[in-house]
């Protein structure tokens, strides 16, 4: 040890000689490097330059010692069986004369021309090879042996697209990247190998901490995104104390320093050379138990997933997705600070004596048992586009009805196409929605056309025009809400209800509790079909294409017959007008129906399902609906006309008094008579709109718009003249009223009556009276 020690800012020779033999690091170094010259700095405080000389000398002595490297012979042999599978296997379903189907040797080429990073791998492919043994060795083992597959991605990029290696010598020569295959590390391009089409997807619910490590696939709904940061990957530290540049430092799960340099023995003094590192685009995702998959009574899942690459910025709030990767383990850092203190930096005084004397207790001090917590990296994301009673995506081609059609079996195909034929399926297709509710027929019709929803289109300016239905029955949360992340601090956007329903349906009650500024915020996802967000430095238009079922109740509990349906609910005009259908649920007295109805409530408590016998199973109504969905009707001239005249009667009707609320009948309302018409079409598979499904539209929309904005008509008895005295006061009359529809009735015999007299050549209504 005395041989070891001099004065500052000299080297004895012997230990010189020693290290400078010694100096090629064991992180990746080449041998072939010139060593970086070892000097001691004179502006190092004593006991550094002490530690300094320490480190040399035991790192000297452990030198002498070789000491071989491990490896793992199984891993190499999945490197090599991966190698043969990508250089191999071929696709007999494409291979051909002109092309012998070697699909990912073909992928390598066009990661090469598109530069991209990142091989995408059939699971089904791996399943077919030798038995499937590499596939359960990678499904089973995927963290352990997705390294070696990594380095034997780029030895056959080595071989094939040597030119993709490094990002800025993408225009160079192969033979210019063979001589500069030793240059930095963060000149090196991250590949990614993504797995998917794996044969079961698991629940979030069902993930256990014996699945650590295994590649699987897990779905659900993205709830909360955050922005796309920037990751160190593998990192380059440059030693405070000797100068040596370690190289290759892989990050596992936080800031990972090297544990010793290899020149100096040196522990605790690194500088991070981040010219020479290399970093990763990364993302972070909440996903949350999609809505058939919680059960009853529960609180829905969460799970954090990591997305690096390529795959970042794949999924959005509201999306259901599939994600193919593995379960990780992480430290739960949120767990070790006290509750309710904010963690702070404290700058220790450079003064001894202002130092407190003894300890007081590790509870000052934040120390909590560490924890962990489950996470999913992710290497591939997919959208789940096939949701039950969910829309389909709004850019459908022509083929999406074929594609559906082959996923079918032969008998549903058969059993699709006589419900097609059927010349009473709108009917029956509404008498199948609820079959277990009693009545409201008008109200499953508009149901069954929500669910088929109108033709999505887009103007030439690029406006979209929805073509979803809004129904109503008589906040943050419910659009989206800024969150701050508890680990990062960020502000992160969150998605609320009509954004987790997107391409499908929001059903909201209480719809009449929301506070006005809660109705204000829902204007522009129920017309545009979008939220804006300007919250906390983050600004975001983010879709929520779905169509909106609300549930109202009236003020005060009951209708008010002698009021508008504007006065009876505590909705503004602007939401209200949104809508395309209203229903008013009342319940009237009516020993007919009110007998009916409790037969059928009693027969559901005794025989449960085989008091009803709907025409057609939830099952085939579904299968349907999504087969309906595949069709663009198109309006035809003598179904505009008749759109046109139907328009007009709803408009001077309202100009005549005949409706309460002339803000109803406005041209929201014709593009309303035109999604139910487009719907009615979907419902019938066709795809021209007829003259009769728009008189369907028009009858809909009437009855749920006119017949609740009208009173019932009292018949009173002229007033007497004012000069007349009662002898005694007479009892109070109650008024004689008859209902609207009544009125209308009776007013259209006297009408047609006079019409008639007067064509007979009568005095019209004067012989009459």
């Amino acid at each position: 040890m005395s041989n070891f020690v001099s004065s500052p800012g000299r080297i004895p020779s012997d230990a010189a000689q020693l290290l400078n033999s010694q100096t090629s690091s064991s992180f990746g170094r080449d041998n072939s490097t010139p060593a970086q010259p070892i000097l001691y700095s004179e502006d190092l405080p004593p006991h550094l330059q002490l530690q300094q000389q320490q480190q040399r000398a035991i790192a000297g002595r452990r030198r002498q010692i070789a000491v071989p490297k491990v490896v793992d012979v199984t891993g190499e042999k999945v490197r090599e069986s991966f190698e043969t599978f990508i250089e191999e296997f071929v696709d007999p379903e494409q291979a051909d004369d002109d092309w012998d189907g070697k699909i990912y040797l073909a992928q390598i080429e066009a990661m090469k021309t598109y530069e991209y990073s990142t091989l995408y791998v059939d699971y089904q492919h791996l399943l077919s090879r030798e038995n499937g043994v590499l596939a359960t060795a990678i499904s089973e083992q995927y963290y352990r042996f997705s390294p070696f597959l990594l380095k034997g991605l780029h030895r056959l990029l080595k071989k094939y697209a040597p030119s993709l290696l490094h990002t800025s010598l993408l225009h160079n020569t192969e033979e210019t990247v063979s001589e500069t295959s030793t240059s930095s590390q963060a000149n090196e391009r991250v590949f990614q190998i993504s797995f998917f089409n794996l044969p079961t997807v698991q629940r979030i619910r069902d993930i256990r901490s014996n699945k650590i490590g295994s590649l699987m696939s897990i779905s659900g709904t993205v709830t909360r995104t955050s922005e796309v940061r920037p990751e160190l990957y593998r990192a380059c530290f440059t030693c405070d104390l000797c100068s040596a540049v370690i190289e290759g430092v892989e990050q596992v799960f936080k800031y990972t320093e090297p544990t010793a340099c290899p020149s100096c023995e040196n522990q605790s003094y690194f500088t991070l050379n981040v010219s020479k590192s290399q970093f990763i685009d990364w993302q972070r995702i909440r996903i949350q138990e999609n809505s058939n998959e919680i059960p009853t009574g529960s609180m829905p899942r969460t799970l954090d997933v990591i997305l690096r690459g390529e795959t970042v910025e794949r999924a959005k709030p509201g999306d259901k997705c599939k994600f193919t990767g593995c379960e990780i383990v992480i430290p739960d850092v949120s767990q070790l600070g006290l509750p309710g203190v904010k963690p702070q930096s404290v700058k220790e005084s450079a003064r001894g004596s202002e130092l407190s004397s003894g300890v007081t207790g590790l509870k000052s001090l934040g120390v909590r048992d560490l924890t962990y917590k489950l996470a999913f990296g992710a290497c591939h994301v997919a959208s789940m586009v096939n949701k039950a009673g969910g829309n389909e995506q709004l850019e459908v081609d022509l083929n999406d009805q074929e594609v559906f059609l082959t996923s079918l079996s032969d008998a549903e195909v058969l059993q699709l196409k006589e419900m097609v034929k059927d010349e009473h399926i709108y009917d029956k297709l509404v008498n199948s929605i609820a079959p277990a509710v009693f009545g409201h027929e008008v109200i499953k019709k508009g149901i069954l056309l929500q669910l088929l929803g109108g033709v999505h289109k887009q103007t030439v300016d690029g406006i979209n025009l929805r073509g979803d239905i809004n129904i109503c029955f008589s906040a943050a949360g419910l659009t989206a809400a800024v969150v701050k992340d508890e680990e990062s601090g960020e502000y992160t956007i969150e998605a609320g209800a009509l954004m987790l329903a997107d391409n499908g349906i929001c059903a909201i009650d209480e719809f009449d509790k929301m506070d006005i500024a809660d109705q204000v915020a829902i204007h522009e996802a129920m017309e545009q079909q979008t939220i804006s967000i300007a919250k906390a430095g983050i600004h975001a238009t983010l879709n929520a294409r779905t169509s909106i079922l609300a549930a109202a109740n009236p003020i005060g509990g009951r209708y008010n017959r002698k009021l508008g349906l504007r006065s009876n609910l505590n909705m503004t005009a602007p939401i209200m007008s949104r809508f395309d259908l209203f229903f008013v649920v009342l319940d009237d007295c009516n020993e007919r129906i009110d007998t009916q109805l409790a037969s059928h409530i009693v027969d559901l408590h005794m025989l449960r399902d085989d008091a009803i016998d709907p025409p057609y199973s939830a099952e085939q109504l579904v299968r349907y609906i999504k087969y309906a969905k595949t069709f663009k009707p198109r309006m035809t001239k003598e179904a505009r006309d008749f759109l046109v005249t139907r328009y007009k009667e709803l408009r001077e009707d309202d100009a005549q008094g005949l409706g309460r609320s002339s803000y109803r009948i406005t041209v929201r309302q014709l593009e309303s008579m035109i999604r139910l018409s487009e719907a009615i079409a979907r419902a019938n598979c066709t795809e021209e709109i007829t003259p009769s499904f728009v008189a369907e539209a028009y009858d809909l929309l009437k009855q749920s718009i006119i017949r609740v904005e009208m009173d019932d008509i009292e018949m009173d008895d002229e007033e007497r003249p004012t000069g007349e005295r009662q002898s005694q006061p007479s009892e109070r009359v109650p008024p004689v009223s008859i209902s609207y529809d009544k009125y209308v009735s009776i007013m259209n015999m006297l009408v047609k009556k006079i019409t008639e007299d007067e064509k007979n050549g009568g005095d019209g209504l004067r012989s009459i009276l």
